[in-house]
Parts: structure tokens; C-alpha cells; sequence
């Protein structure tokens, strides 16, 4: 009898990001939208009011709350939300103007009440606070950032100074981050000076401690007519993408389905998913185009649908070898039709990427690229599969960092491939031009999504799937609370990291909680998310820089708008 394997864990290079600013939780502001799909809905409104409208800016108070007012109601809006709706408003008559705008001649304006209080050690002068690089609070990325660009940066409250600044004919535009309160205040004086300018609202009515939606404020600063994408509707790009997966759509593209093996493929293609990967595709495609809200060209779908075929043969073969019998709410491949037919669709849905690449109608050169490219995330993805699966023949403790590890080579290969892939359709030498970021970008991206996925099967449950605690694979919440575990909660941990099953879910998710894993998780995501925008600083080509950073927010859709200041107004004599 053969000595029973043992894990061969291949060397990790895998380090960890920086830390991310502290999170901290304050009472939100009732007047502004508390959910971050309720707020991106009204932006959008917001843009397609002004839109047809066409109001031309500066509006006086009375006239931007006219609109404000129409917008609320068309919207059916609680009247609440009035001042916040007109700021919006204002934003998107002065957006085009500050695209315009060189980064040296703008001004960033940040509120104090972004630091930390307690802990701050920045001193303050007659310009505002003097940042000490503390890493603490979100100022010192977005200082560092605006004045990389070029800005000014003040970090500091009231109209003074600012006018003194417009007065200098120095600056043209204003990016402002405040309260509701001090921007209705401010606004006489930006209307006055004719200065374009938008403005973040703080999320809390406090003034300490506050918070702001960091990819709201990183978006504006970053905002350049030299950004051809900028005016992409991401969302109705994703829903083109989503159609190309409908049965006449699927067809269509890939001729009709011949005999039970491909019918079985084609509704396996159509199941559920978020077709994040395809989307990537398409929209690396579009930002490197002259015109990128161009209709996409025919050949362009083969390649989205090749991305997909890749990604759901994995999650077949995935199903299989983890035993799974449900995903996405329905049976899996394997449990509706048997592991032999399974495995026969997944691999005839790899057969078909490659027929799809092969066929998609550019160059021969482009076409070998792809097909290096795909089969270069092929093999990395069974790398990291068989990592796990080596994991489960002699099965022990894992660090945090050996699983992202494994997510790095499971996930983040299919996030690769679709960027890679989209880059490629639009020419060998600009894909050679961003090659290098695309790779560092997937690399994080695809780590903070598998992460996020880990929290949510922790916290709300895997949806019709059993989470990686239920059925005792390696995740990064587990291997944290391992990490942190002491006693008890540390015995039990450990026997779940080796299949034991003398403990349940319940007890594994409690010992989690009890060690603190969820925070350390959550501060995990937020690094890589961190890690995957600032991988595109020295992209130089401005329209897929601005692509890529929305998509972060749009993929994980976690943005939060943080926004007179009471210490300000206390200070000065100002009556509410």
C-alpha cells in the first residue's frame, strides 16, 4: 500500500497590500439615500435629467431647486432628499466642464472631520490641517492622489480661503467634499464666481469621524476629457452583454445546438451568474476604441461567449470535485444529469472557447495571442484547483495568506483572461501597452472578489451552495479565525481545517466571529480592492483607467457617499 499523499504547497510570493484607512461606522444622514443602489439610481437619473433638459449653467438657488424639485417628483422621492438631489444636478451641468479642466489648475477641498480625531496627530495653520501621512483616515490617499494629478489640496472648512484662491484666477475648477449644510452655504460664492464645480456629500450629520464615498471623490478627481468612457453607461453595457447569453442570442452567434451534448452546454451558458468576466471583455474592448460607445462588432460577442464557456466548464469540473449538489439555487451539472454527462460538457464547453477564439474573425496574430492567453489561464486555474484538491488528501490548518494563494491562481486567472482577451480584440501592440497592468489589476481583482465571496457566505449563507465552512474547504474566513482563534474557539477551528466533523457549522461560524475573523476578512477585501486601483497609476492611457476604477465599483457595488461643518459654524457665529 502506497504512503498516503501529502500537501506539496509550491512556494507563495503573495503579499499583502497596505492597510486600508480605519472604518468607522456613524449615524447616517437621513436627508441623503442610505443604500448605494438607491443613490447610484438617483446619479444616474440626475445625468439623464440634466441631459434632456439641458439647463445651462451656473443656475441660481431658486432655479437649481426648481429642478431639484421636478426631479424629486418625477422620481416619486421623499421631498428629503431635495437638497441632495440638486447637488447632484449641479454636478452633472458643471461635469463636462471640469473634464475640461487641466488637473493644475483644480482645486481638491477635503473637510477635517475625515480624520480620525482621536488619533490625528496633524497640526493645523491658516491654510487648514497639515496631513502627517498617518495612514489612519482616508485624507492622505486622496491628497496624494489629487496632488500626483497636479490639484491644490486644502483640508479645511469655510469660503475664505477658497475664494482668496478662485480671486489668484489660478484655479478654474472645484472638486469640494461636505456636509449638505455647507454646501448650500458655499454655493452663492461658487455661483458668483461662475467656478465649475461638483461636490461629494458627507454621509454622517456629525462632524467628527466622518465618512465619504471614496470611488464618488476618486472618480471626480480623476475625471478628464482625456477620458473617452466617461460618458459609458456601464449598466447598459451589461445588459447588451446579458442578452448575447439568450437562447436566439447564443444561437445566433454560435450556430444551432446539434444533438443533447450541446443543447445540455447552451443551457448551461444561459444559467444564472453575474457575467462579470465577459462584461470585463467587452468593456476593456470599448475603452480602447475612438468611439467607445460604438455599437460592438459581431466578433467581439464570440470572444465574450468564449470567456464564458471557459468560466462555466470550471464550475462544472469545480462542482464535481467538490461534491457540490446545488448552485445557483438548481442542481448542479453533475446532480441533474451525472458526473460522465457533466464532465463530457465541460470539457465540450472548453472546445468550444477555443472554436470561438479560433473563429472570432481577427487577425491570425491576435487570434494566436488569444489562444496563448486563454490557455496560459487554463493551466494557472488547475494549478490552484489542484493546490486544493492536494489540500484535501492530507488536509491541515491554512494561513491567510496560503489561501489567497489558491484564490490567486483560482480566480484571479478568469478575470486575466476576459481583461486580456478584450485588450487583445483591440489591437496587439495596445494590448502590449497595457499588458503588464492588466495582470497586476486581475491579480488583485480577483482576490478581493473571492474574499467578498467568502464574507458572504459567511454572513447571509451561499445561496442554494454549501459555503466553504459548511462543507469544510480552505476560505479566507476560516483560515483569519484559525489565524486569531485562542482556546476553545482554537480547537474547534482546527478541527474543521482537518474535516473533522465533531463540530457543526453553527459552532465553526461562532468561533469565527468570537476571533474576530469578519474584521480582518473585511479589511482583507478593502486592501486588494485598494491594491487592484492603485495598480493603474502608471496606466497612461486615460480612457481604460477610468473604465477599470468603475468597474471595481460596479463589480462590487459597495459604495457608500460619506459628505456649513458644526465645528465651523460654531466657531464663526453661524445660525442655522
Amino acid at each position: 500500500m502506497s504512503a498516503p499523499a501529502t500537501l506539496s504547497t509550491p512556494p507563495i510570493s503573495l503579499s499583502l497590500p497596505p492597510p486600508v484607512p480605519i472604518q468607522r461606522i456613524r449615524k447616517p444622514k437621513k436627508n441623503i439615500p442610505q443604500t448605494p443602489q438607491e443613490r447610484n439610481s438617483i446619479l444616474l437619473s440626475a445625468r439623464a435629467y440634466v441631459e434632456k433638459e439641458r439647463p445651462v449653467p451656473p443656475l441660481p438657488a431658486d432655479q437649481l431647486a426648481v429642478h431639484a424639485d421636478k426631479l424629486v417628483a418625477d422620481l416619486q422621492l421623499d421631498p428629503i432628499y431635495r437638497d441632495y438631489v440638486g447637488v447632484l444636478i449641479n454636478n452633472e451641468l458643471w461635469r463636462e466642464t471640469l473634464a475640461a479642466v487641466p488637473y493644475e489648475r483644480r482645486l481638491l477641498l477635503i473637510p477635517k472631520c475625515l480624520r480620525v480625531e482621536s488619533k490625528c496627530p496633524a497640526p493645523f495653520d491658516e491654510f487648514g490641517l497639515l496631513c502627517k501621512q498617518c495612514g489612519l483616515c482616508s485624507i492622505q490617499d486622496l491628497q496624494n492622489e489629487a496632488e500626483r494629478l497636479g490639484y491644490a489640496v486644502l483640508v479645511a472648512e469655510g469660503s475664505a480661503i477658497v475664494m482668496s484662491l478662485i480671486q489668484t484666477g489660478k484655479i478654474e475648477a472645484i472638486v469640494g467634499v461636505s456636509c449638505l449644510s455647507v454646501l448650500e452655504r458655499a454655493f452663492p460664492y461658487m455661483e458668483a464666481a461662475a467656478v465649475p464645480g461638483v461636490a461629494v456629500p458627507l454621509l454622517q450629520d456629525d462632524c467628527i469621524d466622518t465618512t465619504v464615498d471614496l470611488d464618488w471623490v476618486w472618480d471626480y478627481i480623476h475625471l478628464t476629457s482625456d477620458d473617452r468612457t466617461r460618458r459609458l453607461d456601464l449598466g447598459a453595457l451589461r445588459e447588451d452583454v446579458d442578452f448575447w447569453f439568450t437562447p436566439l442570442a447564443l444561437d445566433t452567434v454560435m450556430g444551432p445546438a446539434q444533438g443533447e451534448t450541446e443543447r445540455i452546454s447552451r443551457e448551461w451558458l444561459q444559467r444564472a451568474g453575474k457575467r462579470w468576466r465577459p462584461f470585463l471583455s467587452v468593456a476593456v474592448f470599448q475603452a480602447l476604441q475612438a468611439e467607445p460607445g460604438s455599437k460592438p462588432p459581431e466578433s467581439l460577442k464570440k470572444i465574450a461567449i468564449a470567456v464564458e464557456c471557459f468560466h462555466k466548464a470550471s464550475l462544472i469540473h469545480d462542482d464535481i470535485e467538490d461534491g457540490d449538489a446545488e448552485r445557483y439555487g438548481e442542481p448542479t451539472l453533475h446532480a441533474e444529469h451525472g458526473i460522465p454527462v457533466a464532465l463530457n460538457v465541460g470539457d465540450l464547453l472548453i472546445g468550444e472557447g477555443y472554436r470561438l477564439l479560433a473563429e472570432s474573425g481577427f487577425s491570425a496574430e491576435q487570434r494566436a495571442a488569444m489562444m496563448h492567453v486563454a490557455a496560459q489561464g487554463q493551466r494557472e486555474l488547475c494549478r490552484g484547483q489542484g493546490a486544493e484538491l492536494a489540500w484535501t488528501r492530507s488536509p491541515r490548518p491554512m494561513t491567510s495568506v496560503e489561501v489567497l494563494g489558491i484564490f490567486e491562481k483560482k480566480t484571479a486567472p478568469a478575470f486575466a483572461v476576459a481583461l486580456h482577451l478584450g485588450a487583445l480584440a483591440g489591437g496587439i501592440e495596445a494590448h502590449e501597452e497595457v499588458s503588464e497592468t492588466l495582470e497586476a489589476y486581475s491579480r488583485a481583482l480577483g482576490i478581493a472578489y473571492q474574499i467578498r465571496d467568502d464574507l458572504e457566505d459567511y454572513t447571509v449563507g451561499g445561496a442554494g451552495a454549501p459555503t466553504d465552512l459548511e462543507a469544510m474547504r480552505p476560505g479566507v474566513v476560516l483560515s483569519a479565525g484559525w489565524e486569531r482563534a485562542q482556546n476553545a474557539a482554537k480547537e474547534v477551528l482546527s478541527s474543521r481545517w482537518k474535516r473533522e466533523s465533531v463540530h457543526d457549522a453553527a459552532s465553526v461560524r461562532a468561533a469565527c466571529t468570537e476571533a474576530g475573523a469578519l474584521d480582518r476578512c473585511q479589511d482583507l477585501l478593502e486592501r486588494y480592492k485598494e491594491e487592484a486601483i492603485r495598480s493603474l497609476g502608471g496606466l497612461e492611457n486615460a480612457s481604460l483607467k477610468g473604465l477599470l476604477r468603475r468597474v471595481m465599483g460596479k463589480i462590487f457595488n459597495d459604495t457608500e457617499i460619506k459628505g456649513w461643518c458644526k465645528e465651523f459654524e460654531q466657531a464663526n457665529g453661524v445660525q442655522s
